[in-house]
């Protein structure tokens, strides 16, 4: 174990470092500049030529970006032209609201996902079957920005069941389990936005792997042995179709919780996706920079996570 986390973080390396520079170069190459957004429009030249020496945009890309990886391998992630402030403190402060949601959103697409995954491959009724994989398509084709507005105008709007934006209420303040509860209420919405397109594929692969593992020689013998079909379902036919599920989890499971700036923005949540979305509008380099980077860190962490759980359920696969 220890050798073959060793391989994958010399594996990993370069490609953090490439992420690096390739979200380095194109933030830098895209049209704006930074300058004009921080300083406004009525600036002199010479006022400007001081803001981008200040900034150290006067060198050479190349060499600002030697500046910015000796700042990074050091810890220091930079400092943001839009908060003022460094990119690592900012990036703490909004990283417990996009875990939170990540994760809830996570927790919700699997359980459904999986739910409905078993419930089409193992009933008997074609109806059901294609329900559930017309829901599923249905929800994957949905972009999150448009479900997410028709949810709040649904539930929030013309029933007023639940808050359409926010983290908090803003006009209450509230401590302890009181304000857990009111966290939890705002955070239904944009968890379910989010998990939606997930747990439609989690739903069309634990379908495809239930109904493939069920034509396995050995649990045509687990039934001919007169276990119950209950039984063969969940001691023997889940373990094995779970394997590709949770490598599809691994997979996507960074991106989820690091990648919600749409359903973010939509909701008002104010994580680290709704933190990128107005650096990027900002040309904020060093804040979008070392968002990609925490990342791709990031899915680099849960592939490996997903790799040892997945030798954990089949113990025919080898860690490599």
């Amino acid at each position: 174990m220890v050798a073959w986390l060793l391989r994958r973080a010399l594996l990993a390396t370069p490609v953090i470092v490439g992420v690096t520079a390739l979200t380095f170069v194109l933030i830098h190459l895209a049209p704006g500049d930074p300058i004009a957004l921080l300083a406004g429009d009525g600036g002199t030249p010479a006022y400007y030529d001081e803001m981008r020496t200040k900034y150290g945009l006067d060198q050479p890309l190349f060499q600002q970006f030697l500046r910015y990886v000796r700042a990074v391998a050091t810890g220091d992630l930079g400092y943001s032209f839009m908060f003022q402030a460094p990119v690592l403190g900012l990036l703490r402060d909004h990283a417990a609201a996009s875990l939170l949601l990540g994760v809830s959103s996570l927790l919700v697409a699997t359980s459904l996902g999986v739910g409905a995954g078993v419930l089409a491959a193992v009933t008997r009724s074609a109806f059901v079957d294609t329900s559930i994989r017309a829901a599923a398509s249905l929800a994957y084709a949905a972009p999150v920005f448009w479900t997410g507005q028709v949810l709040m105008l649904i539930t929030g709007v013309h029933l007023g069941l639940l808050p359409v934006g926010g983290m908090t209420s803003a006009r209450d303040s509230l401590t302890g389990a009181a304000h857990a509860v009111d966290v939890g209420w705002h955070l239904i919405l944009p968890a379910f936005t989010l998990a939606l397109p997930f747990a439609a594929v989690i739903a069309r692969v634990s379908r495809a792997s239930m109904l493939e593992a069920a034509r396995e020689p050995f649990i045509l013998a687990s039934s001919a042995r007169g276990l119950s079909a209950r039984r063969v379902v969940t001691h023997h036919v889940m373990p094995n179709a779970m394997v590709p599920v949770v490598v599809l989890i691994g997979q996507h499971a960074a991106t989820i919780v690091a990648g919600a700036a749409l359903t973010e923005a939509v909701f008002g949540w104010p994580g680290v996706g709704y933190l990128v979305l107005h650096a990027s509008l900002h040309r904020d380099y060093p804040l979008v920079t070392a968002t990609f980077i925490v990342i791709s860190t990031s899915v680099v962490l849960v592939t490996a996570l997903a790799d040892a759980v997945v030798a954990w359920l089949d113990p025919r696969i080898r860690l490599a």
